[in-house]
């Protein structure tokens, strides 16, 4: 199973916190972390193993929508933050568009998060 991981910059604390609410689900289920870069150090330096892509402004939206369409995704984790403006937008409209016509998991904060996560990780 691959989970991907992305966070605007005033969320990532938030994906941190989640995370370290799962450290055990994540290292016993052969869970694999894939995020964009910025988003997978702040991971890394908290302890997770996670494959870093690019940067989201730089591509890594973009990585992470190639991989949802090409279904090597079980879930995508992307805490965005609605109140604040993303000029690379159009690439996070993109993502979630793929992931709706690829039937990827798609959670946009941490309760819709914690929801799926539950789920996908209770036949472990």
């Amino acid at each position: 199973m691959k989970i991907a991981l992305i966070a605007h910059d005033g969320k990532k604390a938030d994906m941190v916190h989640f995370l370290s609410g799962y450290k055990n689900e994540l290292h016993h289920a052969n869970i694999d972390l894939v995020a964009t870069g910025t988003t997978g150090s702040h991971i890394e330096k908290a302890g997770f193993k996670v494959q870093k892509l690019l940067s989201g402004p730089l591509g890594g939206d973009a990585q992470i929508a190639a991989m949802a369409a090409q279904k090597e995704l079980s879930m995508v984790i992307f805490f965005r933050d609605p109140l604040d403006k993303h000029p690379h937008e159009p690439d996070v409209q993109m993502l979630m568009r793929i992931c709706d016509v690829h039937n990827i998991p798609l959670a946009t904060n941490p309760a819709a998060a914690q929801l799926m996560f539950e789920q996908l990780t209770s036949q472990f």
